[in-house]
């Protein structure tokens, strides 16, 4: 029941960790021109661009079936993957195995001809990336799995019955979780596709209960809150709430904010524009204030159906990448202040904690560098004793008490080769009488 499995509690590994990366892939990715949600936006929404995109390109009698035999994957190099996501400071990744379309992207025994393995790339795409990840990294390799799908006809059937049967959980939904778990052992299992039933229909406690205390991943593995209507934003390991999650308040029981890098998609789209795209200053930006208020970031990005990640995105990572080398300081590990943000420099400025030894650090993480090389801070209270430095630079910076209302802080005059990162930087202030 869903008070016992509440007390169970969260692996550190995943707080510590703060950002994942996000992966969409599947049938979709063909097409690639709308969403993960495609096929119900041609047969059942009738989305008149989408209605109008398969009658300029395709024959009449072509199915979304007929996609699968198109995704090829041939580009597929998941030691590239492991790679790029390595330098991407991220410290764990979640793939998406099955989505509402239903094809899994490893060769399940209860998807037979509507897998990646008789159909398309001919090969088990999750064990190849799960490999790769612990071959090559120390990421926490995670899943996502969709529980409905949109035209199954056995889920379909339950649903027609008034959810009086269970036949496609018994089946389907719940065969193929068990293969996941046992095959990939994932740290991370990522629900969805819960939001229409309550959890008693997908018979989430009793798995969750094989999960937490008998499965091979049973000490390390973290879940979310998509287990059913009831469940949402209530139970699991973290809790997703909605998409892009953003609570405006510090909370204390564990949350995740899934967003994309492209804002218009989760899946890869072939008419993808440069101003869809959030710049390095958005993403940091998003990490900063997610990190602050408690949560964990999980950045998507949708691979192409050849198996690339397009440069924009990989140069997105990449630049993630090198701001945490300089200021990871400030994101892993850490917790939150009391205050997530400054109350007279913002927005601009979010705040985290971490002890280091007997002391205690506290880290603003500024998103913008002052025209005047000065910035007031409201929240920290200083004492004779506080020391502040820049993450990246040797020397202290010099601060001040402002008019006793704020502390002044003097950035550091520094030419362009000498700063720390190109976006965002990070103060530390140590010995504050409110650390």
């Amino acid at each position: 029941n869903w008070d016992s499995l509440d007390t169970r509690p969260l692996p550190e590994w995943y707080d510590k960790s703060k950002i994942g990366i996000f992966l969409h892939w599947g049938v979709f990715s063909v097409p690639a021109v709308q969403s993960a949600w495609f096929w119900y936006q041609w047969k059942t929404q009738k989305i008149k661009n989408v209605v109008k995109f398969m009658e300029d390109n395709y024959p009449p009698d072509f199915t979304y079936a007929d996609f699968a035999s198109q995704f090829h994957a041939t580009f597929y190099n998941p030691d590239q993957w492991a790679d790029l996501f390595e330098a991407s400071g991220a410290k764990y990744v979640v793939l998406v195995t099955k989505h509402h379309e239903g094809f899994t992207l490893w060769p399940s025994t209860v998807s037979w001809n509507w897998n990646a393995y008789d159909v398309g790339p001919h090969r088990d795409l999750v064990g190849a990336l799960a490999d790769s990840i612990r071959n090559r990294t120390d990421i926490h390799f995670g899943v996502y799995h969709s529980l409905f799908e949109f035209y199954n006809p056995i889920y379909l059937q339950d649903v027609a019955n008034n959810y009086t049967t269970q036949d496609y959980v018994r089946n389907k939904a719940l065969p193929e979780l068990y293969e996941l778990i046992n095959r990939y052992k994932p740290d991370v299992l990522w629900s969805d596709g819960s939001w229409n039933e309550n959890s008693t229909y997908w018979n989430s406690t009793e798995f969750l209960a094989w999960l937490f205390n008998d499965s091979p991943v049973k000490d390390t593995v973290v879940t979310n809150d998509r287990w059913g209507k009831d469940a949402i934003c209530k139970h699991g390991s973290f809790w997703n709430c909605q998409d892009k999650f953003k609570p405006g308040k510090i909370i204390k029981h564990k949350w995740e904010s899934c967003m994309t890098i492209d804002k218009r998609a989760w899946t890869h789209r072939r008419q993808i524009q440069i101003e869809d795209v959030l710049t390095i200053e958005e993403l940091l930006a998003e990490i900063a204030e997610t990190v602050s208020y408690g949560g964990n970031i999980l950045i998507n990005v949708g691979p192409t159906a050849d198996g690339v990640i397009i440069p924009v995105f990989e140069e997105r990572l990449r630049q993630m990448g090198q701001w945490l080398k300089v200021n990871g300081e400030a994101i892993y590990e850490t917790q939150p202040w009391f205050e997530a943000k400054d109350n007279i420099t913002f927005p601009g400025v979010w705040y985290t904690t971490k002890k280091q030894g007997n002391s205690t650090a506290v880290y603003g993480i500024v998103t913008f560098w002052p025209q005047d090389n000065k910035i007031l801070l409201g929240v920290p209270v200083t004492t004779a004793t506080t020391r502040v430095t820049m993450l990246g630079v040797k020397e202290p910076l010099k601060w001040s008490v402002f008019k006793n209302v704020a502390m002044q802080i003097e950035f550091p005059v520094l030419s362009y080769n000498q700063m720390p990162c190109k976006w965002a930087w990070v103060i530390k202030m140590e010995n504050l009488k409110n650390q």
